[in-house]
């Protein structure tokens, strides 16, 4: 057999087929909360240094308990940051070490990112519990580490491109507002964004929450749904 079919053949076992399965079969995994009037908005990327503080003072404004699937690596110099999401009662979840896709990376790679990941948690107090792959992209090893750390895989029904660079504040406010409904888990940034972008997800947000507050919205977070 051809060297370049047999690698490609190990890479769609590896991860192409495990991440097309979670990602579009009822399995495993939590991409939405049902036929319920609650919604979760969740935060991944962060945590920043700059843009998070400030979104937790809106969520603060409104009391809304939101989930922060966090970059392990942005922990250190922000652990004031992370004392106040759970004592504002926010649920951590993990979002890997560093961001790297699961696509790429090796089994050792994968079981060192959940171990040093889950350390760096551990010793600011936080278990973990739920966990949110970078892009959405798992692989076989993911998949072993979820299992051996007793974890949840969280996925979302609703992503805005808050993050990318052109996205503007009115572009990504009217997706929210099109596309959010009964039961929906939305995925947003307060990470890693271009050119000041997680500002503008907290510029949008501050016009789209008072509005799905108006139509009966509940805000709920994963531990409120899972305790």
């Amino acid at each position: 057999m051809n060297i370049l079919i047999l690698a490609f053949i190990i890479y769609l076992l590896y991860s192409l087929l495990p991440t097309a399965y979670y990602k579009w079969f009822k399995v495993d995994v939590v991409r939405d909360l049902g036929d319920t009037c609650k919604i979760a908005l969740t935060f991944d990327d962060g945590i920043d240094g700059i843009y998070t503080d400030k979104l937790l003072d809106l969520l603060l404004k409104y009391d809304i308990k939101a989930t922060f699937f966090i970059v392990a690596n942005t922990v250190m110099g922000n652990e004031d940051i992370l004392k106040r999401m759970v004592s504002e009662g926010h649920t951590i979840g993990l979002h890997s070490l560093e961001h790297k896709t699961a696509l790429l990376v090796s089994h050792m790679y994968t079981k060192d990112d959940f171990r040093t990941s889950i350390e760096i948690m551990k010793r600011c107090g936080v278990d973990i519990r739920y966990y949110r792959p970078p892009w959405g992209h798992i692989n076989l090893f993911t998949l072993k580490n979820i299992y051996q750390y007793n974890l949840k895989l969280i996925l979302w029904n609703v992503m805005v491109g808050d993050w990318k660079k052109r996205a503007t504040v009115e572009e990504i406010e009217n997706r929210l507002l099109r596309d959010i409904d009964s039961g929906s888990i939305i995925c947003l940034h307060d990470g890693r964004g271009r050119d000041e972008a997680p500002k503008r997800t907290i510029e949008a947000l501050k016009r789209v929450i008072p509005v799905l507050k108006d139509k009966g919205y509940e805000f709920v977070n994963m531990e409120s749904i899972y305790e």
